[in-house]
């Protein structure tokens, strides 16, 4: 009866031993979680895919202090980036940009304002490179006169700015 009470407090109440443990993602894994994430999963998962494809590492504490320290690192960084984001944008939409285009007689512009045309006003009236697929116009630009384009930075993070078409 011994060997018996010794077998079941071996395996646990259950009669199995606990084949979990905790790893930290280094890179996402579909149906699982993102990079920088802790997970529990099975013990053979981990030893035999996880870890050795380079997916994940061993949640040891070590590891965890690490990750904390990534965390802190990468939350300082992305608020330095949402105060410059929102300082671009306050720069950007304090004043209307001026478009030169070639027109005719009747005021139409030969072909039209293009989100190529908005970013290189920008860049050049106000010094800040932004990338043109991130420029959406509102309407056709095909006349002159003024119009708004918007302008997204990611995360929520969205512009109108206005622009007048010119005649050079």
């Amino acid at each position: 009866m011994a060997a018996a009470e010794r077998q079941f407090n071996k395996l646990g109440s259950r009669g199995l031993t606990t084949n979990n443990m905790q790893v930290i993602l280094i890179q996402d894994v579909d149906n699982l979680g993102g990079k920088d994430e802790l997970v529990t999963v099975k013990n053979g998962y981990a030893r035999n895919y996880l870890i050795p494809q380079k997916f994940a590492i061993e949640g040891t504490p070590s590891n965890l202090k690490k990750l904390e320290e990534a965390i802190k690192v990468k939350t300082k960084k992305e608020t330095a980036m949402l105060a410059e984001i929102k300082k671009v944008i306050a720069e950007i939409t304090s004043s209307p940009l001026k478009l030169g285009a070639k027109t005719g007689t009747s005021g139409k512009i030969f072909g039209s304002v293009t989100s190529l045309q908005i970013a290189r006003a920008i860049r050049d009236q106000k010094g800040y490179e932004v990338d043109r697929k991130r420029i959406s116009l509102n309407d056709d630009v095909k006349e002159l006169g003024s119009y708004k384009a918007t302008i997204d930075f990611g995360n929520g993070n969205i512009a109108e700015v206005e622009f007048e078409v010119v005649a050079e």
